[in-house]
C-alpha cells in the first residue's frame, strides 16, 4: 500500500463518521421538536377541553335543568295565543270556522214571469231571515214590470224552499248601497246564524273571506284584501266575483258577517264591489235590534 493512499482512506472514514454523526443529531433535533409540538397540541387540546366544559357552544349537547311540563291550562292559552298571533299577522281563520260558517250561506233562485230563472247566495240570520242582494230578487233596470219575479226560492237540505222579501233597499240598478234585500221562509231552518257586526272598518289590506254559490255550483270560498271605498259608500277589492256569488257574505278575520258582494267591475271578474252591512238593512228583523 502506498503512502499517498493511507491518507486519503483516513479522510475519507473521517468525512463518513462525521456525516453520521450529523444525521444523528439532526435526528435528535428533529425528535426533540416534534416532541415539542406533540406537546404544545396536547396542551392546547387540554385548555379547549376545559373551555368547553366552561361555555356552551352553538350546537351539541349541554346539560340543564329540566322543564317543568305544561299543564293542560297553560298548553291551550299557548296555542290561543299563536292562533291570534296567526290571524293578526298573515289574514289565516281556522278551517273549522270557514266550514262552520260555509253552512250559514245557502243557494238561492228567482223566477221571472217569462219563465227565466236567476241564481244568487243568502247568508242566514236567523229566526228564518236571510240577507241577499236585492238585484237577485226583484227586477231592477228599464222596464222591470216585464220581468216581474214571481218566486224566489232558496235551497235547503236538498230541497228548494220557498222564500218572500219583507224589506229591501231603494237601489234601482245594480252595485248600489240600497241593493240589498231580507228574505224570510216560514218553514223551520237548521242552520248556524251569522254573526253580524255593524262597525267594522274595511281598512285598506284587512283580509276578507267572500263565500258565494258561485255559477251556480254550490258554496265556494275565496279570500282577498280590502281595498277602497267608493264615492257611493261601497268597497273594492280583489276577490272572485263570479256570476252568483251576489248576496253571499263577506267575513272579517273574525268570521263575522261585514258585508255582501254586490257586484264587479265589468269584464274583470277579480276586482268586486262590496255593500258594508248597516243597521238601515236590519229594520225589519227584530231580534237584531
Amino acid at each position: 500500500m502506498s503512502r499517498g493512499l493511507i491518507p486519503t482512506l483516513l479522510f475519507a472514514f473521517s468525512a463518513v463518521i462525521f456525516f453520521g454523526l450529523g444525521n444523528l443529531l439532526a435526528a435528535r433535533q428533529a425528535a426533540s421538536t416534534d416532541n415539542e409540538q406533540i406537546a404544545e397540541l396536547r396542551a392546547e387540546v387540554g385548555a379547549l377541553q376545559r373551555q368547553r366544559t366552561a361555555v356552551s357552544g352553538t350546537s351539541g349537547r349541554t346539560e340543564s335543568a329540566p322543564r317543568a311540563a305544561l299543564d293542560d291550562h297553560s298548553r291551550a292559552a299557548l296555542v290561543a295565543d299563536i292562533k291570534q298571533q296567526l290571524k293578526t299577522e298573515m289574514g289565516l281563520l281556522p278551517v273549522s270556522l270557514l266550514r262552520e260558517r260555509r253552512q250559514s250561506f245557502v243557494e238561492m233562485y228567482s223566477y221571472d214571469g217569462t219563465g227565466a230563472s236567476n241564481y244568487g247566495t243568502a247568508g242566514y240570520l236567523g229566526h228564518g231571515y236571510f240577507i241577499t242582494v236585492k238585484h237577485g230578487v226583484i227586477a231592477l233596470g228599464d222596464a222591470p214590470e216585464s220581468r216581474r219575479i214571481n218566486s224566489v226560492k232558496i235551497m235547503y237540505d236538498g230541497r228548494a224552499v220557498a222564500a218572500r222579501v219583507v224589506d229591501a233597499g231603494e237601489a234601482l240598478v245594480e252595485v248600489d248601497p240600497g241593493d240589498w234585500a231580507i228574505l224570510k221562509v216560514k218553514e223551520d231552518i237548521n242552520l248556524p246564524a251569522l254573526d253580524v257586526n255593524l262597525a267594522y272598518g274595511f281598512d285598506f289590506a284587512d283580509p276578507i273571506f267572500r263565500l258565494g254559490n258561485d255559477y251556480s255550483k254550490g258554496i265556494i270560498l275565496s279570500t282577498g284584501n280590502v281595498g277602497q271605498r267608493t264615492p257611493n259608500n261601497l268597497v273594492t277589492c280583489l276577490t272572485d266575483g263570479h256570476p252568483g256569488v251576489s248576496g253571499g257574505g263577506v267575513l272579517n278575520a273574525d268570521g263575522q258577517l261585514v258585508g255582501i258582494p254586490i257586484g264587479r267591475m265589468q269584464g274583470d271578474y277579480r276586482f268586486s264591489f262590496i255593500l258594508p252591512l248597516r243597521a238601515e238593512m236590519f229594520r225589519k228583523v227584530a231580534f237584531l235590534n
